[in-house]
């Protein structure tokens, strides 16, 4: 099938976390090759996405997110239902989902006869203790046509807890707006953060268990009693789940650290994430759970040395020369990760490398990834 497909493509909000940000990119990449995606997504603040698509979008009013973290999935997932089926699903090809709760929606539409099917892109798997939370990431899953996935990691859980063949389309970056040639922002964006002159490393994605911020603040705390000039930013965190917990615990292990030099911004304006990498001496990424892990790529083309953990799927995609590695469980082993990258001939040598990787991982060859089933479940949806 040869001609331009139109697809409703459908991602869980429009704040800035990873699956959103490939779903931009992937509509974006999509239109270049001359398909027609329209970008859904419930927005409760009435503000639009985190930064402006040049594809047509669909953010849609919805009223402000319930109590408890179940009870506003299933109050989101209801939101997509009824955006619908007032809108009608004429005129689509393809229906995309990106997470549970668009892809709950989905999987409704299609039981009520309103849609044909729809393919469903698994970015990572949660571990939910609550039965209801946890039926509904597996119904997302399941009940999808099509799938498709971001690491082989992913990929291969998916054929083993799930029994699904899933495509692989792996995660890009636009080197057009994450370059390491300083914009003539950095200065005034360290001024708005109240940074200081020192060394600076940091984290992206808010304080959360899966990005292993106590075991990173611990490993800062470490090195800064050796350089106490060093600074942690820790940068974004605008998210749908509940991360109270951890985000209580690092409080407390920053109190009994006594130290200063920790900034944690919370979301911050797309424009100033380039330049933020571009202030920074270092990514830490020393996640203990992740999909992909899509800044480790903005970093890197940022010219940014980054430190991941030595799990998959950052193994996947990252060789032993591209990044500083980690053990995530141990804090002295962060610690001595994030020593190494306040050295300039390692910072060198790993910006370097990071550029090269960083390089490779187009939105493009993304898009093209998608062609195949996006054809065939076309081709099926009109036989």
């Amino acid at each position: 099938m040869a001609r331009p497909l139109r697809i409703a493509m459908l991602t869980h909000s429009t704040n800035p976390r990873g699956g959103v940000v490939h779903a931009i990119e992937l509509c974006e990449a999509l239109a270049d090759l001359g398909h027609a995606p329209v970008l859904h997504a419930p927005d409760a603040r009435g503000t639009g996405f985190f930064r402006a698509p040049t594809c047509p979008i669909e953010a849609f009013p919805v009223a402000p997110a319930v109590a408890g973290m179940t009870a506003m999935v299933e109050q989101r997932i209801a939101d997509y239902v009824r955006h619908f089926e007032a809108a009608g699903t004429d005129g689509f090809d393809l229906f995309h989902a990106h997470d549970g709760i668009s892809g709950n929606a989905l999987a409704t539409l299609k039981a009520r006869g309103k849609i044909p099917g729809f393919l469903r892109t698994v970015h990572h798997v949660d571990s939910f203790t609550d039965p209801r939370l946890a039926a509904l990431q597996v119904r997302a899953i399941r009940d999808a046509d099509g799938w498709l996935a971001v690491s082989r990691t992913w990929q291969a859980h998916l054929a083993e807890q799930f029994g699904i063949n899933a495509d692989l389309c792996g995660n890009g970056v636009d080197t057009a707006r994450f370059r390491p040639e300083p914009d003539g922002r950095e200065a005034a964006l360290r001024a708005r953060l109240g940074l200081g002159p020192g060394p600076i490393l940091l984290g992206v994605g808010g304080v959360e268990a899966r990005k292993n911020s106590v075991r990173i603040l611990e490993a800062f705390l470490q090195l800064r009693a050796l350089r106490p000039d060093i600074q942690l930013v820790i940068a974004g965190g605008a998210s749908l789940l509940d991360h109270g917990a951890c985000q209580a615990q690092f409080r407390a292990t920053l109190a009994r650290g006594g130290a200063g030099g920790v900034h944690v911004t919370g979301p911050l304006d797309d424009a100033d994430m380039a330049p933020l990498y571009r202030l920074a001496h270092g990514l830490v990424f020393a996640s203990v759970k992740e999909g992909f892990g899509l800044c480790v790529l903005e970093a890197m083309a940022c010219g940014v040395p980054v430190i991941v953990s030595r799990i998959a799927p950052f193994t996947e995609y990252l060789g032993d020369g591209d990044a500083l590695w980690c053990d995530p469980l141990r804090p002295a082993s962060i610690a001595d990760a994030m020593a190494i990258s306040l050295q300039p001939a390692a910072r060198a040598r790993f910006a370097q490398a990071g550029i090269t990787v960083a390089a490779r991982h187009g939105w493009p060859a993304v898009a093209r990834a998608h062609l195949p089933l996006y054809h065939r479940l076309a081709e099926a949806a009109h036989a």
